[in-house]
């Protein structure tokens, strides 16, 4: 059977998160939220007993979050979507904007998304780099 344009686009999301150098095989949440001029995402690796954030590590997975979304019928596009990864096999939620509360900050439903698959874990975020310190890691 051939693969649909929309399964292939999630077998890349899939390949494109574990392209993560120091932990491809993590169990994995990917949170996206797109909309027209918008993406979001962030990605969330399960380390024991504590959630990182991770910076993605392609940065062809906004576009293939892009394709997904724009390869919906503009009727029926969704607005979010959680991608878990368990090294290999993935589950995808979509989330479509009659079902989104819109009042309710986006970290806020992300977090709630956190919960929902790995539990009460605390999040890890790397420290934030500054303008001056972006331009020299690119040197």
């Amino acid at each position: 059977m051939a693969e649909t344009e929309s399964e292939r686009l999630l077998n890349e999301i899939g390949r494109l998160l574990m392209e993560d150098s120091d932990y491809p095989s993590e169990p994995t949440l990917l949170y996206a939220q797109l909309d027209h001029n918008m993406i979001g995402e962030s990605i969330f690796k399960e380390l024991g007993n504590q959630l990182l954030y991770r910076w993605p590590a392609n940065e062809r997975l906004t576009y293939a979050l892009l394709e997904l979304w724009e390869a919906q019928d503009e009727r029926d596009r969704w607005s979010e979507l959680e991608y878990v990864l368990h090294d290999g096999p993935f589950e995808v939620a979509y989330f479509y904007p009659d079902e989104i509360d819109f009042q309710e900050d986006v970290i806020e439903r992300r977090e709630r998304a956190l919960r929902r698959h790995f539990g009460e874990k605390p999040i890890v975020y790397p420290p934030l780099l500054l303008e001056d310190e972006t331009q020299n890691s690119e040197v």
